[in-house]
């Protein structure tokens, strides 16, 4: 009891500090974008380090915050080569995405399916792996998500 109190007082304080998401990126934590997704992985991992770093990349999730985060756009990134295992996304791609104007299909040789969050200015604020989301997730998160444009 005593080592998880030490252990959650440790997170708390590493957590302040906040990575680039290209750090996390580089350190793994791409699309662990929760801070409770790190509280669980502390369950199991008794990796300090590890545990620390995911704190430094995670997003607080209390109801209030996340519903209050949106963005301007969004990059859909996927390696064209790779499409075929991904027919959830190919039917978003052809079907979903003139839905979202702000949203961009991006093709990069051997990338993973992933969306790049945009803000205001175009830049990158977030990115998250979509590998296994099915087209109804992806519409839910796009519907929650992405600022809808003037126009619409």
């Amino acid at each position: 009891m005593v080592m998880m109190l030490i252990l959650t007082t440790t997170m708390m304080i590493s957590a302040k500090e906040q990575l680039s998401s290209k750090q996390c990126e580089d350190l793994g934590f791409t699309g662990l974008a929760l801070c409770s997704d790190c509280n669980s992985l502390s369950e199991y991992v008794k990796d300090q380090e590890l545990v620390s770093d995911c704190m430094k990349c995670c997003t607080d999730d209390s109801e209030d915050s996340m519903s209050k985060i949106t963005y301007s756009g969004a990059i859909l990134e996927v390696c064209m080569r790779k499409l075929v295992f991904y027919p959830e996304i190919v039917g978003f791609i052809e079907e979903e995405k003139e839905k979202f104007p702000t949203v961009k299909v991006q093709y990069v040789f051997n990338s993973p399916p992933k969306l790049i969050m945009l803000d205001e200015a175009g830049e990158h604020k977030e990115t998250i792996r979509i590998d296994n989301w099915k087209r109804e997730h992806l519409l839910q998160y796009m519907r929650e998500k992405v600022k809808p444009t003037s126009a619409s």
